[in-house]
């Protein structure tokens, strides 16, 4: 059986998780986004880097059989199901409290302080915070080139499923933003699922 988390509303949860292993991640009431961040942390600590990935499948967003990079352009995840309308995203950072001081909501849950938060809970601390993967987010880029976050259309139940190809330490946030659109107006919790093998 695999094991499951529920990660609340606007919050982070890391995970360890050993090569071959599958992770599942569910946006239960649908429109949330869930943001993804991966790490190996045997030496030197390296990161699922969005740009490398972009670079390596030469695509906006891996599909099915494809993989996630890390710095080094090594393989991290591959892409094994997407049970979800899409889009995803790897353009966007993480929210973080710039974000919310700019709409007037200083002090606000973000997703930039989940990470590191998360990341301390297990005794592990970053330089800087990468570039999430933002699972069910729809920003796809408009025709006349603005890069636009509109609300997810991601329907409750969807989901996608990634392989873990080395042993890895995993981070996932339920996105914090609740005055744009981006989660259908209120955020709601992510569940990840973890097959052990």
């Amino acid at each position: 059986m695999p094991d499951r988390t529920v990660i609340p509303p606007q919050s982070g949860r890391a995970f360890r998780v050993s090569r071959g292993s599958l992770v599942k991640i569910v946006d239960p009431e649908g429109q949330q986004v869930a943001d993804l961040f991966a790490f190996t942390t045997g030496g030197a600590v390296d990161w699922l880097s969005t740009s490398q990935t972009r670079d390596i499948c030469e695509r906006l967003f891996p599909r099915v059989g494809e993989g996630f990079y890390n710095a080094r352009g090594v393989r991290m995840l591959t892409l094994i199901e997407d049970g979800s309308p899409g889009p995803h995203d790897m353009l966007f950072p993480a929210c973080d409290r710039g974000l919310y001081e700019r709409a007037g909501l200083p002090d606000h849950p973000n997703c930039h302080d989940n990470l590191l938060n998360a990341l301390a809970a297990v005794g592990v601390s970053i330089p800087f915070v990468p570039d999430p993967v933002d699972f069910f987010q729809n920003s796809s880029p408009q025709p006349d080139g603005r890069l636009e976050v509109l609300a997810s259309i991601d329907p409750p139940g969807g989901f996608v499923v990634l392989r873990a190809e080395q042993d890895l330490l995993v981070v996932v946030t339920a996105c914090s933003v609740d005055f744009h659109p981006t989660n259908g107006g209120i955020c709601t919790p992510i569940e990840v699922e973890i097959m052990r093998l």
